[in-house]
């Protein structure tokens, strides 16, 4: 049974395959089947596939399935999937547990452990430059992808029960800055303030390498420990995604339906338009000329990007992003401080998305915004997206925040709340790939990449 099932990986993606365009096709009504017979055929794959992924003992292969076995739990059953969304926020929980120790030890050991201030101001502004450079050209092709689709224009007005976000303050440079700096460790970290939690241990990393002797060692000795003990407490928490995946997933569904891709199926075209555009048209060629080894990149990054997409969150996905970069030969030092501080200033798909649904709001209220007003605009969210890093659906909290500075509407915004989960998931997916990337390209300027390590 075991050969059978592992040796017809073809014949069950075939099936995978039939099943999901049987399933379009009834959706659009070009050929009508049975209900009876679309369950049972979706869960004989379901089952199949869960079989295959029970044998196949890996763990990116179990987050697949759960992913599919999720929706089709959300989709058969809301009443159950509403009810497993508690596997995601234990496992979210469990996430957050990890990483501000995790970055303590990493970046303690990174900075500290080398002697080498010069690298680390190196680091700092190779990466900003890059950061800036690529979140720079996410927001343009998100304005343009919008106005050329203009999904937006002709939506009705409607009054709409769904609680916004609470409108952030707007932020000005110098809040910005002062949002950077923790005034309590322990406060930044129980409210998870990343980039806080970053510069504390920046700053303890370079006290530590100015102490001479004897006196360093042991802290060195215990960061180097504990970073060590994070990785291997991440790799436990990593065998529970599948199932926070599915959770997650399966609440998904079984709130929004598959039907509310109908609503605003253009507004979510244009994102995973505008997404792929900047994969393929951004991600690609800068990998390609940085001679990063795209296969081997693609590996090692399947399984962030997996958790990342399930469970809209990259802190989730933060982890193992760090351990698996590490795998693909970026030194531990790069990867502890290039992935934390892009979490804050490189989230490439969250940027695109922001620009795209603030021309979206615009449009469905019929205001025509000129050039200027756009480039304005987009000035503006290149400093509040970095603003309220940290802060829970950080995305809605600036919309609504940006159209308030603009004058703008709110309804449109509660229009787009109703699908912002499977808008979060695309683009935090592309959050976690594009800090992967960054992470690389980074070391390769650094020459601290060694591409021929074994795992």
């Amino acid at each position: 049974m075991k050969y059978l099932i592992l040796n017809n990986l073809k014949l069950l993606f075939g099936l995978l395959s039939i099943a999901i365009i049987l399933h379009l096709f009834q959706a659009f009504e070009w050929i009508h089947i049975p209900h009876d017979a679309l369950f049972l055929l979706r869960w004989s794959t379901v089952l199949l596939m869960c079989t295959y992924a029970l044998f196949r003992k890996q763990l990116t292969t179990w987050i697949f399935v759960s992913m599919i076995l999720g929706i089709c739990i959300g989709y058969d059953f809301p009443l159950l999937g509403n009810e497993l969304n508690i596997l995601s926020k234990i496992f979210i929980k469990m996430i957050k547990t990890i990483i501000a120790p995790l970055l303590f030890g990493t970046l303690v050991v990174g900075i500290a452990g080398h002697s080498n201030l010069r690298q680390v101001g190196r680091l700092g502004w190779k990466s900003l430059v890059y950061f800036e450079i690529v979140t720079t050209i996410a927001l343009i092709i998100g304005l343009v992808a919008i106005n050329y689709s203009k999904a937006g224009v002709g939506i009705p007005s409607f009054h709409s029960d769904e609680k916004l976000p609470e409108v952030a303050k707007a932020m000005g440079w110098k809040d910005i800055v002062l949002h950077t700096f923790p005034e309590n460790f322990i406060k930044s970290i129980s409210e998870g303030q990343i980039l806080q939690i970053v510069v504390f241990c920046i700053l303890f990393a370079v006290s530590l390498l100015l102490i001479k002797g004897p006196k360093r060692k042991p802290i060195l000795d215990f960061a180097d420990s504990l970073s060590h003990t994070m990785f291997s407490f991440t790799n436990l928490v990593m065998y529970f995604s599948p199932f926070a995946v599915g959770g997650a997933l399966a609440y998904t569904v079984s709130n929004m339906g598959l039907g509310v891709l109908a609503n605003l199926l253009q507004l979510l075209g244009t994102l995973y338009v505008g997404l792929l555009v900047l994969v393929f048209g951004v991600f690609l060629p800068l990998a390609w000329f940085s001679g990063v080894r795209i296969r081997r990149f693609l590996r090692y990054v399947s399984e962030p990007l997996s958790i990342a997409f399930g469970t809209a969150s990259s802190e989730a996905a933060l982890p193992i992003a760090m351990e698996n970069m590490e795998k693909y030969g970026v030194s531990r030092e790069v990867v502890s401080f290039v992935l934390p501080t892009g979490l804050s200033f490189n989230l490439d798909g969250t940027t695109l998305y922001l620009s795209m649904a603030s021309i979206f709001v615009a449009q469905a209220a019929g205001i025509q915004l000129s050039i200027g007003q756009q480039i304005t605009m987009m000035l503006t969210l290149m400093l509040t997206s970095k603003g309220v890093a940290g802060v829970a659906r950080a995305s809605l909290v600036i919309l609504a925040g940006m159209a308030s500075s603009f004058g703008l509407p709110d309804w449109p915004i509660a229009a787009i709340l109703g699908i912002d989960a499977l808008m979060d998931m695309a683009r935090t997916a592309v959050n976690t790939l594009g800090n992967c990337l960054a992470t690389v390209i980074v070391g390769k300027w650094e020459n601290e990449v060694d591409e021929t390590r074994e795992d």
